[in-house]
């Protein structure tokens, strides 16, 4: 018996009783559903946190700090017998800044001063927190513009007195009129102010909040140059710390390598810089969550998989039916030369369309279902292919399963009591 002519009649079979073969799809369809939706559901909450943890600029990065406790054996460097050569730590500074985003390959890199000045708003007088940086802070930290500009890169060479405000800052000060040009005082410096920041896209209402706190503080914030806040906040053009982001997961060991070879030729071999490894730090945590998101999709699979061996068992039931109803057939069938193998393939191949059947509908439905989740976590959730090749192999799996011993007991039909069995 040929193969077309066993799926045709297959389809010929479940299109006669199509009430029976809907009863028996609807188990094995629910099945591969449930395991698609689940797969979804487990990656698109991982996509949603490594999203959100990418765009808080936390992957992949160094956190540069001074450290003045640098160790007296590191700083005190011993030359021949009795010389000594005195390494007097030194901080950060706007050169070290300059020095590392011209020798170390990277994605983003931001130097930071933070200090609390005096604002001046008519005869009123607020503390604000004015922070000095670069454009590259803002696209690290997924803060847009609502309006205006960010620094252009002569302001930032040239410690131009500009300023761009964050959104609560411009909510409480400037919410009735319009900012832009205008110039504003603070810490007795004047300020022209060219851009102000949009609201924290991340942390919109009704989306997973990531760090809103300190989101919050930044756009309370003023935000110069970094050029210009290392010149008026600091002496010796000292900062407060720098970030550098590499480009991709595999650049982070040699990027961070290369930051610690530059800085110490700066620093003269003084250890008076401190890592916060900040990259090494996600990375356990994505270790962690890929070890958590693979445990949920086995036990989640699992009971999506019972909904699978119920329509399993209602398949089983119906090829032993079938089995009666096609006794005259298969005995026809054997009486002009068909083997056991040709009446065993006719019943596995019928098991198999019902089960691809079954589980195409499944995907389908999941697909819906995964859409509206998509709706409702204001993200695209994705249908991984992981989930729908278990869906199709365990529902192809459980087709073959269930029709082994009718197929192999319709096979054994002796062709003579067949077609008298309705006699």
């Amino acid at each position: 018996m040929h193969l077309g002519d066993s799926i045709g009649s297959s389809f010929q079979s479940i299109w006669n009783h199509k009430r029976r073969s809907l009863l028996t799809l609807i188990g094995i369809t629910i099945g591969v559903a449930a395991v698609v939706a689940m797969f979804s559901s487990v990656s698109g909450i991982k996509l949603m946190i490594m999203n959100r943890m990418e765009s808080m600029g936390w992957d992949r990065s160094i956190a540069i700090y001074p450290s003045a406790n640098g160790n007296a054996n590191q700083n005190n460097r011993r030359r021949g017998r009795f010389m000594y050569i005195q390494r007097r730590p030194r901080p950060l500074s706007y050169d070290d800044y300059l020095l590392l985003k011209k020798e170390v390959e990277h994605e983003n890199i931001y130097g930071k001063i933070d200090q609390w000045q005096q604002f001046q708003n008519g005869e009123n007088r607020n503390w604000v927190r004015v922070s000095a940086t670069n454009n590259d802070f803002f696209e690290n930290k997924t803060y847009v513009l609502k309006e205006g500009r960010y620094f252009s890169s002569f302001e930032a060479k040239n410690k131009a007195r500009v300023c761009i405000l964050g959104y609560h800052f411009y909510q409480r000060h400037f919410a009735n009129g319009e900012p832009i040009n205008k110039t504003i005082t603070i810490g007795g410096n004047r300020y022209q102010i060219i851009g102000v920041l949009d609201e924290d896209i991340l942390n919109k209402s009704g989306r997973a909040q990531m760090n809103p706190w300190d989101r919050q503080w930044d756009l309370r914030a003023v935000y110069i140059p970094l050029s210009t806040g290392a010149q008026l906040l600091r002496q010796n053009n000292a900062l407060d710390n720098i970030y550098i982001q590499a480009r991709k997961d595999q650049d982070y060991d040699v990027m961070k390598t290369r930051v610690y070879q530059t800085l110490l030729a700066s620093h003269s071999m003084a250890h008076d810089f401190a890592f916060n490894d900040v990259g090494s730090f996600i990375g356990k945590i994505t270790e962690e969550i890929e070890k958590f998101m693979k445990t949920w999709n086995i036990v989640l699979s699992s009971i999506a998989s019972i909904s699978l061996i119920v329509g399993g068992i209602g398949l089983f039931s119906t090829l032993l039916i079938s089995i009666n109803e096609k006794m005259l057939e298969i005995g026809i069938r054997k009486s002009v030369g068909a083997k056991e193998f040709d009446i065993f393939s006719y019943f596995i191949i019928e098991a198999l369309t019902l089960a691809t059947l079954a589980a195409a509908f499944g995907v389908i439905i999941a697909t819906g279902l995964v859409s509206i989740l998509s709706v409702v976590m204001r993200m695209r959730v994705p249908i991984p292919i992981e989930g729908i090749l278990l869906g199709f192999g365990f529902a192809i799996f459980i087709g073959l399963i269930s029709a082994l011993y009718p197929a192999i007991k319709a096979s054994r039909v002796d062709p003579v009591r067949a077609i008298f069995y309705f006699e």
